[in-house]
């Protein structure tokens, strides 16, 4: 009887001919690259784009330089391409001879691999993203417990449609230094601080305002990309908006209004929307390892 039940099991499990059994869901790309607490040991290359892809070869900023302190060591996020690290302490160079500054307080860059981080970005996938704090450090010699507990400043208003009392003409000239230097692509950061930027400046020396880009939940940092590096063949440009497309724009025009009018008025009362149908668009928190550039998994794979 019992020989009789097992045979039937048996029978009951075994495969069907021309059937192939389901394959185990694709794990996660965020918590793959989240793992990964090394870079790889490959050439230094960015690949796919900002928001979708990876970093080969990323090297670690130093913790503390002359002129700038990296923050929340705990995350492990401190890794970006060579032009990277060296536009920030070229930056945290100037930003030390400002009133008030000692130098630079620098948040996130990539993780080791770059790819989709475990929390808090949907882009710094590929090395060329950085979040620099409004903070004006006044020391440069933090320990780690430090870097963990002090928290930057919010420069706007609660609002969010004007610059507060924490928003100085140092924060103006640094912006201005950063989206004039031509490694950047574009700079976000809070739109009130964009009108008052644009507000504040002479029409003879506008052109940098182009860089500057409003942008949602940027007022107690502001995040610098930068433009592929040169010879970066697997790396995807970013998309130019209308405002690069057209001569001499700086984006201080009715667009930017928007974003302290209608588009503040919509975060508080959304709009009613029909419902998208199909299933919905995948992101940084949702992408597997096919999502991404097929390079990324060399990235993933190596020592």
């Amino acid at each position: 009887m019992i020989r009789r039940i097992v045979t039937a099991l048996a029978l009951l499990l075994a495969p069907v001919p021309g059937i192939v059994a389901p394959a185990s869901a694709d794990p996660l790309a965020r918590q793959l690259f989240g793992a990964k607490s090394t870079p790889s040991q490959q050439a230094p290359a960015a690949i796919g784009t900002y928001a979708k892809g990876c970093a080969a070869g990323l090297v670690a900023m130093p913790e503390s330089g002359p002129t700038w302190q990296a923050m929340r060591l705990s995350r492990n996020r401190m890794y970006g391409q060579p032009e990277m690290l060296a536009f920030l302490q070229d930056l945290s160079r100037y930003a030390a001879t400002l009133p008030g500054w000692k130098g630079l307080y620098i948040g996130d860059i990539s993780q080791p691999r770059g790819g989709p981080m475990t929390g808090g970005h949907a882009s710094h996938q590929i090395g060329l993203d950085a979040d620099v704090w409004m903070l004006p450090p006044k020391r440069l010699d933090l320990s780690r417990a430090d870097r963990e507990n002090l928290s930057s400043i919010s420069i706007r208003t609660e609002d969010q449609t004007r610059v507060n009392g924490n928003w100085t003409p140092a924060h103006m000239a640094l912006l201005r230094a950063a989206a004039s230097d031509p490694r950047v692509d574009r700079i976000f950061v809070a739109a009130a601080a964009k009108i008052a930027m644009c507000n504040a400046s002479p029409r003879n020396d506008r052109a940098w305002l182009q860089k500057i880009r409003p942008l949602y939940g940027h007022n107690v940092h502001f995040h610098v990309r930068l433009k592929c590096p040169p010879g970066s063949r697997l790396c995807e440009t970013q998309t130019p908006t209308v405002a690069e497309l057209s001569k001499g724009g700086d984006g201080c025009d009715e667009s930017l209004n928007w974003w302290v009018t209608t588009y503040l008025e919509e975060l508080r009362h959304p709009p009613k929307r029909e419902k998208p149908t199909g299933p919905p668009p995948k992101t940084a928190k949702t992408y597997v390892m096919s999502d991404l550039p097929r390079q990324c998994q060399d990235v993933l794979s190596s020592r």
